[in-house]
């Protein structure tokens, strides 16, 4: 009984920064690509639905992956930047089952969901002439609902389990938001069964789909080697380039900060590693996938009148490997 009301009360999140005037310029970067990213998602996701020229299996790909987006870096920023302005660090206990559901949610939704999306490019890339038949609407709908599905079942298994630890040791959590690798330090039972579901989800949700990736890429790499010509190479391998990068800034610190054992994790490079995954990834998605579009500029054009597009910007993917 004792265990359970120690598990009732507020925990204290220390935060990212410490409160000093250095660190609130970096609160203030950070403070800006929060706005960059939410300006970005929510243009691609405004453009995709309003334009009929981007109802597309692709367009609608990137419109899902910006919401998530727009989801992963909300569930995160706001209650960083709070924390850090009025000086009140504590989160209560319904504060830490929203914020675990949705940031365990969109992390395993999002790692499936950027797979899909490599299927794509590889499709559009190595075989574009049955690429209206792969990817197809209906395709698109079942891979959205999946992702989600999926993504919300593994998510309300961890956060039903860590808020059901009894937590006994200190209050206070080592982290900008309820990290699960910050929290079973705190646990004073065994959590050795718990850490091998998170392996297994981990490798299950983020892993595998990263190495599949990286497979399609090199596929990608491989047949953009033998194109003839030179500027469709060039801006093939660009495009497939950049969306490993992205890729990988996402799924690299996801990975090495859940699949590490306890002995060697440490607090301070699991909140810089976070830092990428829950901030810089996504203010870059759209911007490397969506707004260098040429197509999303045309859509910009037709909605607002105040864009114009330019040739110089690289196009999309069924303009390089048009038939």
């Amino acid at each position: 009984m004792e265990k359970w009301i120690q598990s009732s009360r507020d925990f204290i999140l220390l935060g990212l920064l410490p409160q000093n005037h250095t660190c609130l310029l970096l609160l203030l970067l950070i403070i800006s690509i929060f706005s960059v990213a939410l300006l970005g998602n929510s243009a691609m996701i405004h453009l995709i639905r309003v334009d009929p020229k981007l109802h597309t299996p692709m367009y609608f790909l990137l419109s899902q992956l910006s919401l998530m987006d727009l989801m992963h870096i909300s569930t995160t920023v706001p209650e960083l930047a709070f924390n850090f302005l009025s000086g009140q660090k504590s989160i209560t206990l319904r504060g830490c089952r929203v914020q675990s559901f949705f940031f365990l949610n969109i992390e395993g939704s999002e790692g499936l969901f950027l797979a899909s999306i490599a299927y794509d490019h590889f499709v559009a890339i190595c075989h574009p002439l049955h690429y209206p038949i792969r990817i197809s609407k209906m395709m698109c709908l079942e891979t959205i609902i999946g992702s989600w599905t999926l993504g919300s079942i593994n998510s309300l298994s961890h956060t039903v389990y860590l808020l059901h630890i009894p937590y006994c040791h200190s209050r206070s959590i080592n982290h900008f938001f309820w990290d699960v690798p910050a929290m079973l330090p705190l646990a004073c039972m065994d959590t050795c069964v718990f850490e091998y579901m998170v392996f297994v989800s981990t490798s299950l949700f983020l892993l595998l789909p990263f190495l599949g990736i990286t497979v399609s890429c090199g596929w990608v790499f491989f047949a953009v080697f033998h194109m003839c010509s030179k500027e469709r190479k060039k801006k093939a391998f660009t495009t497939c380039s950049t969306h490993l990068t992205v890729v990988t800034f996402y799924y690299a610190p996801f990975v090495y900060t859940y699949l590490r054992p306890r002995s060697l994790r440490s607090p301070t490079e699991d909140k810089i590693l976070a830092v990428f995954y829950t901030i810089l990834t996504p203010m870059l998605n759209p911007i490397i996938y969506s707004l260098r579009n040429k197509e999303v500029l045309g859509a910009m054009t037709r909605v607002s009148g105040t864009f114009s597009s330019t040739k110089t910007l690289s196009f999309p993917l069924y303009s390089y490997f048009s038939p």
